[in-house]
């Protein structure tokens, strides 16, 4: 009898305060994380990846030493299928775990047809399903609904979810006090470790469909350092510090990006243009910002970020009239 394939383990990277980055392989390596926080053998989960990534979660717990009962939480930023896409399959392997989910998406974890939808109409159905397979819902008795400010107990240690608009309506930011820390979602961008050079971490927001509002995105990323962070977790990808330079960084990427989209107003091809001056302004600043790489090595890290951008953008400028 010959044995099955056996799943490599789930690669991990270890912060302090119990804190650990899984990496979910969404699509390419260090992408995509869910975080694990551990306090006193009690565990949650922030941000679950796809239905593929369960099994990493599940074996990151096994190499935590724990067992899928410990888990208490499952917090999702919010329900865009990368954050969010797994929770249906993982909640089923977590039996004394609740769903955390901001009020305005809760009812599309319940039941998740139009989630499946909205996510097909940006894809296809095809590439959907490729990507995301069948998305199971939660039992409504296991998901929470915080209210702005509310804060939940791991073992002791106060995880507080904050409302932060502008990414997308249904989104949350989890500030941990004990970590000094605050688990952002996409409410604070994107930071790929391929693009890290001597000068640091490079930052630029995610203004994907269809409910980006820069306005409430600077007021996101305000909120944020409000909280006094001295780190960052983000679900795309990891830890950042530096923080007083990339909030900068945030507020200045943001107003290019409405600039941006505002000179494509008249273009017959509005998207096409757009993403294009999203590429070109975000290739320069990452050429200045040291990175070694050929135009086709910027263009392989940030170019589906463009694509999704440049339609957030499109939509945008649609509900303004434009």
């Amino acid at each position: 009898m010959t044995a099955g394939p056996t799943m490599t383990p789930a690669a991990l990277t270890d912060y302090d305060h119990g804190i650990s980055a899984v990496d979910t392989e969404y699509i390419r390596p260090r992408l995509d994380a869910s975080h694990l926080i551990v306090e006193s053998g009690r565990a949650a989960f922030v941000d679950t990846g796809t239905n593929n990534s369960v099994p990493k979660l599940l074996d990151a717990l096994r190499q935590k030493n724990l067992r899928p009962d410990d888990v208490d939480y499952v917090f999702l930023t919010h329900i865009h299928l990368d954050h969010a896409g797994g929770a249906g399959r993982l909640m089923r392997e977590l039996p004394n775990a609740r769903c955390v989910v901001h009020p305005r998406g809760a009812a599309h974890m319940a039941e998740p047809s139009k989630l499946i939808a909205g996510t097909q109409a940006v894809y296809g159905e095809a590439l959907a399903y490729e990507m995301y397979g069948d998305i199971l819902p939660i039992d409504a008795e296991r998901i929470l609904e915080p209210d702005d400010g509310e804060s939940y107990e791991l073992a002791g240690r106060r995880l507080t979810a904050y409302y932060t608009e502008g990414h997308a309506r249904h989104h949350y930011v989890l500030h941990d006090p004990t970590a000094c820390a605050v688990f952002t979602g996409d409410s604070f961008g994107l930071s790929y470790r391929d693009l890290d050079t001597e000068a640091g971490a490079f930052i630029f927001p995610t203004t994907t469909p269809t409910h980006f509002d820069p306005e409430q995105a600077h007021v996101s990323v305000d909120r944020i350092m409000g909280l006094e962070p001295k780190r960052l977790y983000l679900t795309h990808y990891s830890e950042v510090t530096e923080l007083d330079r990339l909030a900068a960084d945030m507020h200045h990427h943001l107003d290019a990006f409405v600039a941006i989209s505002k000179d494509a107003i008249p273009a017959r091809e509005r998207v096409s243009v757009i993403r294009k001056g999203l590429f070109d302004h975000l290739a320069d600043r990452i050429r200045a910002h040291g990175f070694k790489g050929d135009t086709e090595a910027i263009r392989n890290i940030i170019w589906m970020d463009c694509e999704l951008n440049a339609q957030g953008l499109d939509i945008w400028l649609k509900r303004q009239g434009q």
